[in-house]
């Protein structure tokens, strides 16, 4: 099939990006099309104009800042799996990137797109539910910042109104004592993952976990953070009954069917990737203490 008829704009700038967002109706962005093309071409999507962020540069950079790591929205997946920026200060999201489609859709994927298309198997939506991204929002009437949990609303839905656009994300990446793990459970590598468990640990003095965080997404309509388990691991040893414990509970999270996997299924998934990025997390930071 071949796409509904559209007009294309072509911006060089946030604020003529904007502006057209602002002044044409059923507007769509363009970033690196790897989810919306197809959507057109099976007329899911039928903007009538279509506003390519390809040639704006202003939105494509990787700083570390103030303990604190900031990506452009149209910053290519590729850029951030080979960036020595991110493997500094936020390896996990190369662990993540590495799931991903395949080098050819990482090529044009954005990280910006994928997050506004909320799938909500998406690798790059775990990670930014597992920091709780702050999200850098702008529009021709101004900028305003949302945490990543207000942001995701609702299966393939974002807090963005018409005339906004996501311009940048903010991941807070100060504690440097972070260890970390992704797990994944998909059909086939590149695929969207059935579910996903990302995980940060903090250590402390003694060996135990002081702070940790989880992420699990393929559940349901948006990724998951769990803070009962992450309260319940703190001031444990990360040792296999610890693990365990949180793995039973995440089991009991609740979960979605579809004509693919049963909810029973993914509660399944959930408490064995629990275990799995704990376990491989605790891993890395015994090897990290011996380096």
């Amino acid at each position: 099939m071949k796409p509904a008829p559209f007009t294309y704009h072509d911006p060089r700038s946030v604020t003529e990006a904007v502006t057209l967002l602002a002044e044409k109706e059923n507007a769509r962005l363009l970033a690196g099309g790897q989810s919306l093309m197809p959507m057109m071409n099976f007329r899911y999507a039928m903007p009538d104009h279509l506003i390519d962020l390809n040639h704006v540069s202003e939105l494509s950079y990787i700083r570390a800042e103030n303990g604190a790591l900031k990506i452009g929205a149209m910053t290519r997946q590729r850029d951030i799996e080979f960036s020595e920026v991110i493997r500094e200060n936020c390896p996990l999201l190369q662990a993540a990137l590495a799931h991903v489609g395949h080098r050819q859709t990482r090529n044009r994927g954005t990280l910006g797109g994928s997050l506004c298309h909320q799938d909500p198997s998406a690798e790059l939506v775990n990670v930014a539910a597992l920091f709780n991204a702050t999200m850098h929002v702008v529009s021709q009437r101004g900028a305003r910042d949302l945490p990543y949990a207000d942001f995701a609303v609702g299966y393939m839905t974002t807090a963005l109104e018409a005339d906004e656009m996501l311009a940048s994300i903010t991941l807070k990446t100060s504690n440097k004592t972070n260890t970390y793990a992704f797990a994944e459970f998909a059909r086939r590598h590149g695929d969207f993952a059935i579910v996903a468990c990302s995980a940060l640990l903090t250590m402390n003095a003694r060996g135990e976990i002081a702070e940790a965080s989880l992420a699990l997404s393929g559940l349901s309509h948006a990724p998951v953070r769990p803070a009962a388990i992450e309260q319940a691991l703190r001031g444990h040893k990360p040792d296999p009954e610890t693990f365990k414990a949180a793995a039973a509970e995440a089991e009991k999270l609740e979960a979605n069917a579809d004509a693919y996997v049963t909810a029973a299924y993914r509660k399944h998934l959930a408490r064995v990737l629990t275990y799995r990025a704990l376990e491989q997390a605790a891993a890395r930071a015994v090897e990290n203490a011996h380096v």
